[in-house]
């Protein structure tokens, strides 16, 4: 009876912020503006533009996910070297777990007066060296100008995540390597990778899930069109032109969770995996 009572904060959490919005996603989609049922929401996804902002989420989900999965690794591997307790690693570990959740308007406004139109670093480019990072237009404000955002805080969570892998491979390994005639080279390729490769590859689809949920940052910045399915989602709940489809948002948010349930079903998978090493 206890252990149940301990459980019921979170049991009540998934239910107010995980179930119930997914019913209602779902079951608003399922209804016209009149509450008759219809598949015209669903079948919406299946139209041009709406498949294209999808795949536009997906792409940019995956290249920044990937991205930062690389780098935040790097780092990782160059604070092997340092001391747990030291002021580096502890100062490296408490960036990451802010700059992490640095995001939204926050952050498109610290990208905006950097490398915007009018930023600093462009103004400073364009006088100084005659770089004009914006000759072929002001793609800050399109997709391709959300990759650097995301980056940015794909990297500090890659390190929250794959360190505690990385810090768990153990000395005997390395040791036992040696013993056998092995190299650095060798110890990587047939230990370090391989027991890692789970650790790594969870950590990059939870980076997935995190880049294709990310509303906040994109609708700062990239105010005008609707690229990825977050921004679709918003002119669905505030367009006035979407007669007959008025709860086509619930239908995107329906699409969302689908692809994201996928990833983090896939990430609790591998993470299962990875977590044979840990022990």
């Amino acid at each position: 009876m206890l252990p149940a009572v301990g459980l019921a904060p979170f049991a009540a959490y998934v239910v107010i912020f995980l179930a119930l919005p997914t019913v209602l996603a779902i079951g608003s989609g399922l209804f016209d503006g009149e509450g008759a049922f219809t598949w015209d929401n669903f079948t919406a996804l299946t139209e041009p533009v709406v498949a294209q902002t999808f795949l536009n989420s997906i792409g940019l989900s995956l290249l920044t996910s990937l991205v930062g999965a690389v780098l935040g690794a790097l780092v990782c591997y160059a604070m092997l070297g340092l001391a747990e307790g030291g002021p580096v690693r502890t100062a490296v570990d408490a960036a990451s777990g802010v700059l992490a959740q640095f995001g939204g308007v926050m952050l498109a406004f610290a990208f905006v007066a950097t490398i915007g139109l009018r930023g600093v670093v462009t103004l400073l480019l364009k006088d100084t060296f005659g770089i004009d990072i914006f000759a072929d237009g002001p793609w800050i404000y399109e997709i391709t100008g959300l990759i650097l955002p995301y980056i940015y805080f794909q990297v500090p969570l890659m390190i929250i995540t794959f360190m505690p892998a990385l810090a768990s491979l153990k000395t005997q390994w390395a040791e036992a390597n040696l013993t056998l005639g092995g190299t650095r080279a060798s110890f990587w390729l047939h230990i370090g990778f391989p027991v890692l490769a789970p650790a790594f590859l969870a950590s990059t689809l939870l980076l997935f899930a995190n880049a294709f949920s990310s509303y906040a940052t994109a609708a700062a910045l990239a105010s005008q069109g609707s690229q990825i399915v977050p921004l679709q989602i918003r002119t669905a709940l505030t367009s006035e032109t979407v007669l007959g489809r008025e709860n086509l948002a619930g239908a995107l948010a329906a699409g969302m969770i689908v692809v994201v349930a996928v990833v983090m079903w896939a990430y609790s998978v591998v993470q299962r995996r990875a977590a044979r090493w840990r022990a």
